[in-house]
């Protein structure tokens, strides 16, 4: 049985060769080290659906620290090449201000003069801070809150330590801060009967 596929789309590509190849081009070769990439790189079963992608790090249950790259298959597979180069370079920028310079800035001022850098330097993809690509509309179980701005974000789910973003890039130049910690509320409308 064959899938049928946009005209100007292509298979999924292996993440590593393209790592390695941005990683050469963008970032004088920092994101590898003893021969690995400072990041686990995978595309996402079906689950990733809201993000094309993601970068992040923490600990897995027997303690050990992780760091990974996750690109969405079911929004990227369907779109041109040039929109995985892009989704790839943003995480991998998050995977260089993290790893290589030991910060924590979400969206904050290295984030952008990299990603500046990386458009400035090749007109194959751009690199931005938030993708325009067609995601699937469901509804919001929550209501996610910022108690300094007053900014409601609909979420399906609850999740801990997320931050207003634009008060961090305001108030804390991108970096995460607990003063703009999210508050989530039930959003009404799903708690209603027919």
């Amino acid at each position: 049985m064959h899938r049928c596929r946009a005209p100007d789309t292509v298979p999924l590509e292996p993440l590593l060769p393209l790592f390695h190849r941005l990683n050469r081009e963008h970032f004088d070769g920092a994101l590898v080290r003893s021969g690995k990439p400072v990041a686990d790189l995978r595309w996402s079963g079906g689950r990733l659906t809201r993000t094309a992608g993601m970068y992040r790090r923490g600990r897995r249950a027997d303690g050990l620290a992780f760091r990974e790259i996750v690109l969405s298959r079911p929004l990227l597979e369907p779109l041109p090449r040039e929109a995985t180069l892009s989704t790839l370079a943003h995480e991998m920028i998050h995977a260089w201000v993290d790893q290589i310079l030991g910060l924590r800035e979400a969206h904050g001022p290295h984030f952008k003069a990299c990603m500046a850098r990386i458009n400035q330097s090749q007109v194959e993809f751009k690199v931005s801070l938030r993708h325009s690509f067609p995601v699937p509309v469901q509804g919001a179980r929550w209501l996610a809150c910022c108690p300094r701005c007053g900014l409601k974000t609909p979420y399906r789910s609850r999740r801990k330590g997320l931050a207003c973003r634009p008060c961090c890039e305001t108030f804390h130049a991108g970096r995460w801060d607990s003063t703009c910690l999210l508050v989530f509320e039930p959003q009404h409308d799903h708690l209603m009967r027919p």
